[in-house]
């Protein structure tokens, strides 16, 4: 059994299982990483927690009546894909396992539902000995596999080329943990399976689901064929507490089986602008990330992110783990998608330490979002901090809550109605299963905010504020140097008259003619800065450009300074921190943030030799990143990065080019999270730069 090969080789193995992708990304017509979408979502739960089978029914019933938000294939049949995620229904599997001879135990038995390949057999085979014999080597026991009933015939040809075998494992808790514990080993085995197959180099393997208390049913076909394609959600014994049910909506992606939703906790209608940094961030933190709930196979667990996984299954994972690693999914949602807290002032004070605490911790996911998610325990739906993606709610005589995209998926009589609204941005609502209790926004974020003393905590924060007080703003240069630096830099009078004066007279980014007849930087035959080369990752779908002084209310310019501590950890610890209230710094600023520093900080010369030799450049860089990673590995805490130091024979680096190299060069080190990265540099003019700056990892 090979054990050398390491997980990324497998992944790059197993990537492209669909031949027209892989023939698409060869050719440059296909990014996997851009895979985005923008869907129908909702949930159906019981106030009181108990398990009913209209629960299903008006599961299925809402994700039928979204179908319209989901996109169909020539064939008519083929969807972007749908499903549906519900309890187990013990009573259903449990009989299933004692009709194959199997003497069940009380308790629990867990189910995973696996997407395995379908024309390889000796692969097929080979999963299923990968599944059995990491269940048990933990200590659990198999009742046995189940052919999962399906009808192939009601979906289209497309769905069905691509279409896996589809078979459920029945698992016993033989250690006779509890059910929070079994649940966590049932995690911990799944990651273990997952990287085994990677290293066996199996394509079109999937484990949708790996639980005892929920069990997700998905795939890649129109909403309408659920219960066609799926006959056991039509059996009387599949009860549920909650349903949580996604029709998708592929924009611009290939639909595949295992991007189907609902992943394995959430279901998520819209896109996160900004999951290439989160991908990066979520790497670097798995350096620190230690739960005890994981004990000895904490290290197992990772890397949390598929490389080839979309914005939506990565959000699941991190949120997955974050629940698993002790926090429940309404503080998880909170941690990942926080609402707007910085400068809305009628906030009450708890809830905004709450959320500053929880910036302290992880960075937040942003971008549309509409979320539906559970553990078993939980059951919510949230709303991202600009509510750009709908959610409505219908709380009903009967005791069901109701959330969807949109009203009237499930139809109620208005004498029926209890309740009804629509989430706003950054609000919140959930259901404790175990409690049978309903939480409107208010409620639910009091008791995320009293489970700690949170607003202690952020007392440790130091505003940087507080280090200037009135001191007059030192002058770095004299008129004469600032000159010659400017022209060093190829300042031209254009920029200083058309971007610099307005960005210091109006205190805004400078705005032109939407016509631009200057040639692309890469074609240019003129000199242009390294910031030309890179352009601006608009949003995909029905989302504006934002600007943190037109969108003051939901967006805040504030920087924390610190390295980043176990994002499975809860601590006062985490928030010793400088608080900035802009990445970018004035030159008093940046003189007390030195003085914060102390001498935890480390200086970096990004300058070379400026003569007529091909490998200065080359050579500059491996050493700024060596000294980088010398000084981290020494106890620095915080790095500047600095072209201050340019003379007749000594040019600047470009500071893109050193801050990217030396971002980087830490993320493989292992050594990201130890460190800020700070850039004192000349050649920062306008909101571009800075903006590249940032995108490339400085802090």
């Amino acid at each position: 059994m090979p054990t050398s090969i390491p997980y990324e080789t497998g992944v790059q193995f197993a990537r492209h299982w669909d031949k027209n992708s892989y023939l698409l990304e060869k050719h440059g017509l296909y990014r996997h990483e851009h895979e985005q979408d923008s869907c129908g979502v909702g949930l159906i739960a019981t106030l009181d927690g108990k398990p009913r089978r209209d629960v299903v029914e008006a599961g299925i019933a809402a994700l039928k009546a979204v179908w319209h938000r989901g996109a169909v294939d020539a064939d008519g049949k083929t969807g972007d894909g749908a499903g549906i995620h519900v309890e187990i229904a013990q009573g259903f599997f449990k009989e299933h396992a004692e009709n194959t001879g199997h003497r069940v135990k009380e308790g629990r038995l867990a189910v995973g539902m696996i997407f395995l390949p379908k024309t390889d057999l000796i692969a097929q085979e080979t999963c299923r000995e990968i599944v059995e014999s990491e269940i048990l080597r933990f200590g659990h026991g198999i009742y046995g596999w189940r052919q999962v009933p399906i009808d192939y015939t009601v979906i289209g040809e497309k769905a069905n080329a691509t279409r896996p075998e589809i078979e459920q494992v029945m698992i016993s808790n033989n250690l006779l943990v509890d059910e929070n514990q079994f649940e966590i080993d049932l995690y911990i085995i799944r990651r273990r399976i997952e990287r085994m197959a990677l290293q066996h180099h199996i394509k079109d393997f999937y484990i949708c689901s790996l639980s005892c208390r929920t069990v997700v049913y998905k795939g890649m076909f129109l909403a309408e064929q659920l219960t066609a394609f799926y006959p056991d959600l039509l059996d009387d014994r599949f009860i549920s507490s909650f349903a949580i049910f996604h029709q998708r909506y592929s924009t611009n992606t290939f639909p595949t089986w295992r991007l189907a939703q609902p992943f394995r906790m959430i279901a998520h209608n819209g896109e996160i602008n900004t999951i290439k940094g989160n991908k990066n961030w979520m790497k670097s933190h798995e350096t620190r990330a230690i739960s005890e709930m994981f004990g000895d196979y904490n290290s197992e667990i990772f890397p949390l992110i598929e490389p080839d996984a979309s914005d939506s299954m990565a959000l699941d994972s991190v949120t997955e783990a974050l629940v698993h690693a002790g926090r429940s999914i309404p503080y998880a949602h909170c941690m990942v998608i926080p609402e707007a807290w910085s400068h809305r002032q009628h906030l009450p004070t708890s809830h905004r330490d709450f959320f500053a605490y929880c910036n302290c911790v992880m960075e937040p996911w942003d971008g549309p979002a509409a979320i539906a998610a559970s553990d078993g325990r939980w059951v919510i739906a949230g709303m991202d901090r600009n509510g750009l993606r709908p959610l409505r709610y219908t709380l009903t005589q009967s005791g069901l809550l109701i959330v969807g995209s949109e009203s009237g998926m499930v139809p109620i009589h208005e004498s029926e109605v209890v309740e009804k609204g629509r989430l706003g941005p950054g609000q919140m609502i959930g259901v404790n299963l175990l409690e049978g209790q309903f939480y409107h926004d208010r409620e639910l974020k009091d008791i995320l905010a009293n489970q700690r003393p949170y607003s202690k905590w952020v007392k440790n924060i130091i505003e940087i504020d507080t280090l200037i007080g009135k001191k007059k703003e030192p002058i770095s240069f004299s008129l004469d140097e600032l000159n010659h630096r400017q022209k060093l830099f190829g300042y031209s009078m254009e920029d200083l008259e058309l971007i610099l004066h307005p960005m210091v007279q109006d205190r805004k980014e400078p705005t032109g003619s939407m016509g631009d007849d200057t040639p692309l930087a890469v074609l240019s035959q003129h000199h242009r800065g390294l910031h030309h080369f890179f352009r601006q990752n608009f949003s995909q779908v029905t989302n504006p450009p934002i600007d943190s002084l037109r969108e003051y209310g939901v967006m805040s310019l504030k920087t924390r300074l610190g390295n980043l501590g176990n994002m499975f950890e809860e601590s006062e610890d985490q928030t010793n921190l400088l608080q900035l209230n802009s990445p970018v710094l004035t030159n008093g600023e940046f003189q007390a943030m030195l003085s914060y520093m102390g001498d935890k900080s480390a200086w970096i010369d990004c300058t070379f030799k400026a003569d007529q030799g091909h490998n200065e450049l080359t050579e500059a860089i491996t050493r700024i990143r060596q000294e980088a990673e010398d000084a981290v590995r020494g106890g620095a805490i915080h790095l500047v990065l600095s072209d201050e130091n340019i003379s007749l024979n000594r040019a600047p680096i470009p500071m893109i080019l050193a801050t990217g190299g030396v971002h980087s060069h830490l993320i493989q080190q292992k050594l990201r999270t130890f460190t800020s990265i700070n850039v004192k540099s000349g050649e920062c003019l306008d909101v571009h730069y800075f903006a590249v700056l940032i995108g490339v990892g400085a802090t």
